[in-house]
Protein backbone atom coordinates (compact mmCIF):
# COMPACT_ATOMS: atom_id res chain seq x y z
CA UNK A 1 0.00 0.00 0.00
CA UNK A 2 3.03 2.26 0.71
CA UNK A 3 4.58 1.91 -3.01
CA UNK A 4 0.53 2.62 -4.05
CA UNK A 5 0.61 6.07 -1.88
CA UNK A 6 3.95 6.78 -3.51
CA UNK A 7 3.07 5.67 -6.87
CA UNK A 8 -0.11 8.49 -6.60
CA UNK A 9 1.94 11.22 -5.29
CA UNK A 10 4.30 11.21 -7.99
CA UNK A 11 1.81 10.66 -10.90
CA UNK A 12 -1.33 12.60 -8.84
CA UNK A 13 -3.33 9.71 -8.70
CA UNK A 14 -4.60 8.06 -12.09
CA UNK A 15 -6.63 5.36 -13.04
CA UNK A 16 -3.89 2.37 -14.48
CA UNK A 17 -7.14 1.87 -16.79
CA UNK A 18 -7.95 5.57 -18.19
CA UNK A 19 -5.14 7.82 -16.85
CA UNK A 20 -8.13 9.92 -15.39
CA UNK A 21 -6.59 11.87 -12.52
CA UNK A 22 -8.10 9.69 -9.22
CA UNK A 23 -8.60 6.61 -7.33
CA UNK A 24 -7.49 3.24 -9.55
CA UNK A 25 -9.82 1.85 -11.20
CA UNK A 26 -11.92 4.71 -11.30
CA UNK A 27 -15.65 3.66 -11.44
CA UNK A 28 -16.28 3.31 -15.21
CA UNK A 29 -12.50 1.24 -15.31
CA UNK A 30 -13.81 -0.73 -12.56
CA UNK A 31 -17.25 -1.86 -13.95
CA UNK A 32 -15.16 -3.12 -16.94
CA UNK A 33 -14.50 -5.88 -14.45
CA UNK A 34 -18.07 -6.30 -13.50
CA UNK A 35 -18.49 -8.89 -16.09
CA UNK A 36 -22.66 -10.60 -15.42
CA UNK A 37 -21.56 -14.22 -16.08
CA UNK A 38 -18.03 -16.68 -16.52
CA UNK A 39 -17.84 -17.94 -20.13
CA UNK A 40 -15.44 -20.90 -21.45
CA UNK A 41 -12.66 -20.01 -22.72
CA UNK A 42 -10.87 -22.13 -25.32
CA UNK A 43 -7.68 -21.07 -27.52
CA UNK A 44 -7.10 -22.19 -31.26
CA UNK A 45 -5.89 -24.75 -31.46
CA UNK A 46 -6.63 -26.24 -28.10
CA UNK A 47 -2.84 -28.13 -26.17
CA UNK A 48 -3.58 -31.58 -25.87
CA UNK A 49 -3.34 -31.62 -22.21
CA UNK A 50 -5.68 -27.75 -21.41
CA UNK A 51 -9.02 -28.74 -19.43
CA UNK A 52 -11.93 -26.54 -19.98
CA UNK A 53 -11.26 -22.81 -18.87
CA UNK A 54 -13.51 -20.61 -17.74
CA UNK A 55 -12.82 -16.69 -17.70
CA UNK A 56 -14.10 -13.68 -16.53
CA UNK A 57 -13.54 -11.18 -19.66
CA UNK A 58 -11.54 -10.08 -22.58
CA UNK A 59 -8.02 -9.80 -22.27
CA UNK A 60 -8.14 -5.95 -24.22
CA UNK A 61 -8.28 -2.24 -23.46
CA UNK A 62 -9.01 -1.46 -19.80
CA UNK A 63 -8.94 -4.92 -18.67
CA UNK A 64 -5.45 -5.46 -20.07
CA UNK A 65 -4.34 -1.69 -18.71
CA UNK A 66 -5.51 -2.60 -15.29
CA UNK A 67 -3.61 -6.14 -15.35
CA UNK A 68 -0.51 -4.89 -16.21
CA UNK A 69 -0.41 -2.39 -14.34
CA UNK A 70 -0.76 -4.28 -11.53
CA UNK A 71 1.42 -6.92 -12.62
CA UNK A 72 4.93 -5.63 -14.06
CA UNK A 73 4.30 -1.29 -12.08
CA UNK A 74 3.43 -3.01 -8.50
CA UNK A 75 -0.65 -1.10 -8.00
CA UNK A 76 -1.25 -3.48 -5.25
CA UNK A 77 -4.00 -2.00 -4.92
CA UNK A 78 -5.79 -3.47 -8.36
CA UNK A 79 -5.15 -6.82 -6.18
CA UNK A 80 -8.70 -6.54 -4.91
CA UNK A 81 -10.89 -5.82 -7.85
CA UNK A 82 -8.92 -8.21 -9.96
CA UNK A 83 -8.68 -10.64 -7.45
CA UNK A 84 -12.80 -10.83 -7.25
CA UNK A 85 -12.77 -10.52 -10.94
CA UNK A 86 -11.03 -13.78 -11.06
CA UNK A 87 -13.24 -15.41 -7.92
CA UNK A 88 -15.89 -15.48 -10.99
CA UNK A 89 -13.99 -17.39 -13.22
CA UNK A 90 -13.35 -19.67 -10.37
CA UNK A 91 -16.82 -19.84 -9.23
CA UNK A 92 -18.31 -20.75 -13.32
CA UNK A 93 -15.69 -23.49 -13.21
CA UNK A 94 -16.86 -25.10 -10.32
CA UNK A 95 -19.86 -27.59 -9.73
CA UNK A 96 -22.34 -25.99 -7.58
CA UNK A 97 -21.73 -26.40 -4.07
CA UNK A 98 -18.33 -28.49 -4.86
CA UNK A 99 -14.76 -28.08 -2.66
CA UNK A 100 -11.74 -27.54 -4.55
CA UNK A 101 -8.16 -26.77 -4.28
CA UNK A 102 -7.01 -23.57 -6.19
CA UNK A 103 -3.25 -23.97 -7.50
CA UNK A 104 -1.89 -20.80 -9.09
CA UNK A 105 0.34 -21.13 -11.94
CA UNK A 106 3.81 -20.40 -10.64
CA UNK A 107 6.47 -17.35 -11.74
CA UNK A 108 9.91 -18.74 -10.94
CA UNK A 109 11.52 -17.04 -8.20
CA UNK A 110 13.48 -14.72 -10.17
CA UNK A 111 10.87 -13.07 -11.76
CA UNK A 112 8.76 -12.79 -8.36
CA UNK A 113 12.64 -10.82 -7.55
CA UNK A 114 12.28 -8.68 -10.07
CA UNK A 115 8.40 -7.48 -10.23
CA UNK A 116 8.73 -7.07 -6.18
CA UNK A 117 5.73 -9.14 -6.08
CA UNK A 118 3.42 -11.92 -7.06
CA UNK A 119 0.58 -10.66 -8.80
CA UNK A 120 -1.57 -13.90 -9.32
CA UNK A 121 -0.89 -15.38 -5.73
CA UNK A 122 -1.93 -12.10 -4.19
CA UNK A 123 -5.42 -12.22 -6.36
CA UNK A 124 -5.53 -15.76 -5.92
CA UNK A 125 -5.74 -15.23 -2.26
CA UNK A 126 -8.35 -11.56 -2.62
CA UNK A 127 -10.45 -14.68 -4.77
CA UNK A 128 -10.12 -17.45 -2.30
CA UNK A 129 -11.44 -14.79 0.85
CA UNK A 130 -13.80 -13.85 -1.59
CA UNK A 131 -15.53 -16.89 -2.19
CA UNK A 132 -15.22 -18.45 1.33
CA UNK A 133 -17.66 -15.36 1.85
CA UNK A 134 -19.75 -16.69 0.09
CA UNK A 135 -19.63 -20.22 1.20
CA UNK A 136 -17.40 -21.56 -1.26
CA UNK A 137 -14.92 -24.48 0.22
CA UNK A 138 -11.78 -23.48 -1.48
CA UNK A 139 -8.07 -23.58 -0.43
CA UNK A 140 -4.61 -22.68 -2.19
CA UNK A 141 -2.83 -25.34 -3.33
CA UNK A 142 1.06 -24.23 -3.98
CA UNK A 143 1.15 -27.61 -5.97
CA UNK A 144 3.55 -26.35 -8.66
CA UNK A 145 7.22 -25.29 -9.25
CA UNK A 146 9.07 -24.08 -12.17
CA UNK A 147 11.64 -26.05 -12.78
CA UNK A 148 13.26 -24.96 -16.04
CA UNK A 149 12.46 -21.21 -17.17
CA UNK A 150 11.26 -21.15 -20.85
CA UNK A 151 12.42 -17.86 -22.72
CA UNK A 152 10.61 -15.25 -22.87
CA UNK A 153 6.99 -16.03 -25.00
CA UNK A 154 6.48 -12.66 -26.72
CA UNK A 155 6.59 -13.04 -30.63
CA UNK A 156 6.10 -16.97 -30.28
CA UNK A 157 3.58 -18.90 -32.33
CA UNK A 158 1.29 -21.54 -30.06
CA UNK A 159 3.55 -24.23 -31.29
CA UNK A 160 6.70 -22.67 -30.57
CA UNK A 161 5.36 -21.76 -26.93
CA UNK A 162 3.97 -24.93 -25.92
CA UNK A 163 7.97 -26.30 -27.04
CA UNK A 164 9.19 -23.55 -24.67
CA UNK A 165 7.21 -24.54 -22.00
CA UNK A 166 7.05 -28.10 -22.05
CA UNK A 167 9.17 -29.48 -18.91
CA UNK A 168 8.95 -26.18 -17.17
CA UNK A 169 6.81 -26.86 -13.98
CA UNK A 170 6.86 -29.78 -12.10
CA UNK A 171 4.59 -31.01 -9.31
CA UNK A 172 5.99 -30.34 -5.64
CA UNK A 173 6.50 -33.84 -4.19
CA UNK A 174 4.75 -32.57 -0.68
CA UNK A 175 1.30 -31.66 -2.53
CA UNK A 176 1.25 -35.37 -4.90
CA UNK A 177 -0.44 -37.33 -2.30
CA UNK A 178 -2.53 -34.61 -0.58
CA UNK A 179 -4.21 -33.49 -3.62
CA UNK A 180 -4.34 -37.68 -4.93
CA UNK A 181 -8.10 -37.54 -6.13
CA UNK A 182 -8.89 -34.07 -4.71
CA UNK A 183 -10.68 -31.48 -7.51
CA UNK A 184 -7.98 -28.93 -8.29
CA UNK A 185 -8.71 -25.80 -10.99
CA UNK A 186 -5.37 -24.44 -12.01
CA UNK A 187 -5.30 -20.69 -11.95
CA UNK A 188 -3.81 -17.62 -13.96
CA UNK A 189 -4.22 -14.04 -14.93
CA UNK A 190 -4.43 -14.04 -19.14
CA UNK A 191 -5.35 -17.06 -21.30
CA UNK A 192 -3.76 -16.95 -25.09
CA UNK A 193 -2.42 -19.68 -26.68
CA UNK A 194 -2.92 -22.20 -23.69
CA UNK A 195 0.59 -23.20 -23.59
CA UNK A 196 1.51 -22.50 -20.16
CA UNK A 197 -2.08 -23.65 -18.30
CA UNK A 198 -1.60 -27.00 -19.97
CA UNK A 199 1.83 -27.13 -19.07
CA UNK A 200 0.85 -27.15 -15.45
CA UNK A 201 -2.11 -29.83 -16.18
CA UNK A 202 0.41 -32.11 -17.67
CA UNK A 203 2.54 -31.68 -14.94
CA UNK A 204 0.07 -32.13 -12.52
CA UNK A 205 -1.01 -34.70 -14.00
CA UNK A 206 2.02 -36.71 -13.92
CA UNK A 207 1.61 -37.24 -10.35
CA UNK A 208 -1.61 -38.16 -10.27
CA UNK A 209 -3.37 -34.99 -9.13
CA UNK A 210 -6.39 -34.14 -11.20
CA UNK A 211 -7.35 -31.19 -12.37
CA UNK A 212 -11.34 -30.59 -12.53
CA UNK A 213 -10.61 -26.96 -14.87
CA UNK A 214 -8.81 -23.99 -15.49
CA UNK A 215 -10.11 -20.49 -14.55
CA UNK A 216 -8.71 -17.49 -15.62
CA UNK A 217 -9.18 -13.34 -15.04
CA UNK A 218 -8.79 -12.70 -18.93
CA UNK A 219 -9.02 -14.74 -21.86
CA UNK A 220 -7.43 -13.00 -25.46
CA UNK A 221 -9.28 -12.81 -28.93
CA UNK A 222 -7.51 -15.95 -30.11
CA UNK A 223 -10.33 -18.80 -28.93
CA UNK A 224 -13.40 -20.53 -29.64
CA UNK A 225 -16.11 -19.45 -26.86
CA UNK A 226 -18.97 -21.17 -26.02
CA UNK A 227 -21.93 -20.80 -23.76
CA UNK A 228 -20.28 -21.70 -19.64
Amino acid sequence: MLRDALVDLVLGGRCAGCGRPGVSPCPECGRALAVNAPYRAWPEPVPVWLRPTTATTEYAGVVRSLILAHKEYGRYSLARPLGEALAVAIQGALDPGRAAWLCPVPSSPSTVRQRGHDPLGRMTGVAIRHLRKRGYDVRRADALAVVRRPEDQAGLSAEQRAANLAGAFAARSRWAERLTDQPVILVDDVLTTGSTLAEGCRALASRGIPVLGCAVLAATRRRAASGS
